[in-house]
């Protein structure tokens, strides 16, 4: 497939519109729709409904859509990276990260790579979820990450970084914040925001509010921890997170200790056999700053 052809459809498609697309890309709209025309040819495939007034995908233009985006992003990604090695640096490692990582661990690692890789450069992916960056790794799109175990399966390895505890993030002047130490069991009825499903925290909250026998009231769902505090400072709930993030983040936020407060680990992770140089240096570098052993993949830091 040409990638210029994709280009020229994912303009399309995002505007919806010919005249737009073709203004948003420096072109004449009749050629641009002669080169969509070409796209659906090659691939022998409708991708656009047209109208006279708005252009609508069909089933496959939303997949090509969908897909493109990501294939289109790799390629810019990679035209960069490619460009970065030829001016002379060491080599280019895609670094994915939970939020969490970037209060304590990033800023270590940042710094002693500096000084013992020079010439690296990380492209760091912040904010995203443990199965978010195990599809990167496995699908490539990774070369490491920072995230929370566990990690099921055999495709990923990882070694343990830091362990956290939960701590519980109360609105101010919420009457628990009386209290110096929180048990778990006090927190049942409260209005929770939450990790998503997915996320391994959620998993980790959710198990642990089992055993002390109360399923979570969840008021909201915040993929980030910053939209996960700003939900809490404006009274909608409390929330769980760990220890990493036990910081003033808004005046409109207190924090308190969890007694018997479940284990929250972070751990750095990459493909199984993955034998880049690059990366077993840079896994070196982690074991010279956390020299801990390697989890078991299929431990459960909660228990």
């Amino acid at each position: 497939m040409d990638t210029r052809l994709l280009r020229y459809f994912v303009a399309v498609a995002e505007e919806r519109h010919f005249g737009r697309a073709a203004a948003r890309l420096h072109i004449a709209q009749p050629p641009l729709s002669q080169q969509i025309k070409q796209l659906e040819e090659t691939l022998d495939t409708q991708l656009l409904i047209r109208t006279t007034r708005k252009v609508e995908l069909t089933n496959a233009g939303e997949l090509l859509l969908r897909r493109g985006r990501i294939l289109l992003a790799e390629l810019d990604q990679l035209s960069r990276d490619v460009r970065t090695v030829g001016q002379g640096a060491l080599g280019v490692l895609r670094l994915g990260s939970t939020g969490s990582a970037t209060s304590r661990i990033m800023p270590k690692l940042i710094e002693a790579s500096s000084q013992q890789m020079p010439g690296l450069q990380l492209n760091v992916q912040g904010e995203m979820l443990t199965p978010q960056m195990v599809e990167g790794l496995v699908e490539g799109r990774l070369d490491l990450a920072i995230l929370r175990p566990p990690v099921r399966g055999t495709e990923v390895d990882y070694m343990l970084l830091d362990r956290d505890h939960l701590a519980v993030a109360l609105p101010l002047g919420h009457p628990l914040a009386a209290h110096d130490e929180l048990d778990l069991e006090q927190l049942a009825g409260e209005k929770f925001i939450c990790y998503p499903p997915s996320s391994a925290v959620n998993n980790i909250i959710m198990d642990s509010c089992r055993r002390v026998g109360f399923a979570p009231q969840i008021a909201q769902v915040a993929s980030e921890t910053s939209t996960l505090l700003t939900f809490v400072a404006a009274g909608l709930g409390i929330g769980l997170l760990p220890t990493t993030h036990y910081l003033p983040h808004s005046t409109r936020i207190t924090f308190r200790p969890l007694r018997n407060a479940p284990a929250v680990d972070l751990a750095i992770a990459w493909k199984a056999g993955n034998e880049s140089a690059l990366v077993r240096n840079f896994l070196e570098l982690c074991t010279l700053l956390n020299p801990l052993e390697r989890l078991d993949p299929d431990a459960n830091p909660a228990d």
